[in-house]
């Protein structure tokens, strides 16, 4: 994975400049007889306590190839994925089902269009529709009689020749009489003519049946799908989490006969800095001037700390699980971004091998699904106005465990609208405002990092400072002032 401060150098006007992060501490930590879990709960809770928001943006590990816990962990990986495709080969199964209906259901709905047509007050359109239903009661139903069928009469050698034309002219059993037609051919097509009629009205009552019964089965099914989709989704994350880093594999603290565990770990604690906080701070140098809580526009900035963990461990068996003694180095960087420089720098980060095994597995169980939602949505959300009034769209609830609703969808288009522009045009440098803001953003992400750093050493009787001074950012100077030589703080 890319060095997330080469991310934040490349996407960050000023950060480019800057070449690292505002601070940076480090820490190591060696004692085989302990246990590593500690050292990351601690941090963890103690930025849960700090920031608004504390997100994991790395989870990597290796096992040498000749310890114990490797093959524990691929024994377990291997029954993840003999699960992941035993429900897998359901879903497959049900989705080829389910295609299979939808095109029938497509073909039953075509066919119903006619009924409809044929039932229509329009003329042209009643009559177009009665056509068509007497070429298919033809082609399907009067064929099986075999030398007997309109067919066959009208091109056979008894020569009826008039029998197809007249029987595709009337609708009627009282309208045969009226044709100028010979007596052998009028009975003959009273009794057609009348079967139709029959077949007609009963047939549509049957396809209707079965065309419900069979939207009832496709929405079944789709509910099966979705539930063996959600059943599968566990197992193939868990598989994909279980497989050892590549580049982890290739490090030479990894000897294959050793028993020997390597794990990166990396926290990042976001918190919004607050401009109204700020105008009432009755400290001078934190303090921002009345005129900011009417600017408009701003972009919200944020202190986001980093905290890396490298683990060199030993795994030992307790019980049916294993803990681990041996070396951490933790590092702290402190960081201030804006909104738009955290949006950017998450999509960088999915862009690398971090997630793109996860995304492997959304595709495998999410793609599939939408590709034929809409023909899904057509087909399962036929209803009446008054039906579309009362009730709710049921693929609303089918789909909710794989999309989100439209409106978070609308907003997330949107989101994806903006990280593209930002990548063509790049991320707007700070204006006269918002280096004010960056600046003290800056000094509370220092401040933060500079805390987490010394409370974990003076709770775990390190050697640290008795007392540490914050570190307090400074207005930015404007041209005037510096042409004049001014230099005062905020009021």
């Amino acid at each position: 994975m890319e060095e997330i401060n080469d991310i934040i150098n490349k996407i960050s006007p000023f950060y480019k400049k800057k070449k690292g992060p505002s601070i940076e501490y480090n820490l190591g930590y060696d004692s085989p007889t302990e246990t590593l879990e500690p050292v990351y709960f601690w941090i963890l809770d103690f930025m849960n306590k700090s920031f608004d928001k504390v997100e994991k943006i790395v989870d990597n590990f290796a096992s040498s190839p000749g310890s114990g816990h490797f093959s524990d962990l691929q024994g377990k990986a291997s029954h993840m994925q003999q699960e992941a495709s035993r429900v897998l080969g359901t879903v497959n199964s049900i989705l080829k089902g389910i295609i299979n209906l939808i095109y029938d259901l497509k073909e039953f709905k075509i066919r119903l269009s006619h009924y409809e047509a044929a039932n229509s007050k329009d003329k042209e359109t009643r009559e177009a529709g009665l056509l068509a239903l007497k070429q298919i009661w033809i082609d399907k139903v009067d064929i099986q009689r075999g030398v007997g069928s309109i067919n066959a009469l009208t091109s056979g050698n008894l020569q009826f020749v008039t029998l197809r034309d007249a029987f595709m002219t009337v609708n009627s059993v009282e309208e045969v009489d009226k044709l100028d037609l010979n007596d052998r051919v009028k009975r003959i097509l009273k009794p057609r003519v009348q079967e139709f009629l029959e077949w007609k009205k009963r047939s549509e009552q049957e396809l209707k049946k079965r065309y419900e019964l069979e939207k009832i089965y496709l929405k079944s099914q789709v509910d099966a799908l979705k539930l063996n989709a959600r059943w599968a989704k566990p197992y193939l994350r868990a598989a994909e989490r279980l497989t050892s880093n590549e580049e982890l594999l290739s490090k030479p603290d990894l000897v294959s006969v050793f028993n020997t565990i390597l794990l990166e770990l990396c926290l990042m604690g976001i918190g919004e800095f607050s401009v109204k906080d700020a105008v009432f701070e009755k400290e001078p140098t934190k303090k921002l001037p009345k005129e900011f809580l009417k600017m408009k526009n701003l972009r919200k900035y944020y202190q986001v700390v980093f905290v890396d963990l490298n683990f060199r461990g030993i795994p030992s068996r307790l019980g049916q699980n294993y803990v681990f003694g041996g070396k951490v180095n933790v590092r702290f960087r402190a960081y201030a971004l804006n909104e738009d420089e955290i949006l950017l720098l998450k999509e960088e980060l999915s862009d690398n091998d971090l997630e793109y095994g996860l995304k492997l597995v959304e595709g495998m169980t999410d793609q599939s699904l939408l590709q034929i939602k809409a023909d899904i949505e057509e087909i399962l959300n036929e209803k009446s106005e008054e039906e579309k009034e009362k009730s709710v769209d049921i693929l609303d609830a089918f789909f909710s465990i794989l999309s989100p609703k439209k409106e978070k969808k609308d907003e997330k288009d949107k989101q994806k609208e903006k990280i593209e522009k930002l990548k063509k045009k790049g991320i707007p440098k700070d204006n006269y405002a918002e280096e004010y803001i960056r600046n003290l953003t800056e000094a509370d992400s220092k401040n933060t990092c500079l805390s987490i750093y010394e409370t974990y050493k003076k709770t775990h009787g390190m050697v640290s400072f008795p007392y540490f001074e914050g570190f307090f950012g400074k207005a930015p100077r404007s041209a005037a002032e510096k042409f004049f030589g001014l230099n005062q703080p905020i009021r």
